[in-house]
């Protein structure tokens, strides 16, 4: 034995069974695994715009109003989303009046591609448990 305590080998050595280590995250029930996946899809419905022109803003509604009764966790995750709709409209916005003078088409790509980042981190950390504030959100109807 050393002197900072019993290596590797004589832990095999000694006839017992290695501890089991325990699981450092706390049980989740159905109801929270549920809640986390429903604010998931709420996160990832942004990107149905990309397949369906329009879904973007229809889908994530849609989602909120259809679970908003039965998992009031999703709440947070809606209010979110639905903030960063209303933002990313007047940034789109703006980006078509600076079209005029050719900017506008950088700011309606960085929309874009901010968009598909932040839906999917903000769906990641939903699965998490965790409720993301998107950055750049800067007109916060739903609190």
């Amino acid at each position: 034995m050393s002197e900072i305590g019993p290596g590797p080998e004589e832990n095999r050595t000694s006839g017992q069974a290695p501890a089991a280590t325990e699981s450092v995250q706390p049980k989740v029930t159905e109801l929270e695994r549920e809640t986390r996946q429903w604010a998931m899809f709420i996160h990832f419905s942004l990107l149905a715009g990309w397949v369906v022109p329009l879904a973007g803003l229809v889908v994530p509604i849609l989602l909120w109003q259809m679970k908003k009764d039965e998992l009031p966790g999703i709440v947070p995750h809606a209010h979110v989303v639905l903030n960063w709709i209303v933002t990313s409209l007047v940034y789109a916005l703006i980006s078509l009046v600076l079209m005029i003078v050719l900017v506008g088409i950088l700011g309606i790509i960085a929309l874009a591609i901010a968009t598909l980042i932040f839906a999917i981190v903000g769906g990641l950390k939903a699965n998490e448990g965790k409720v993301w504030e998107y950055p750049g959100t800067i007109i916060k109807v739903f609190k």
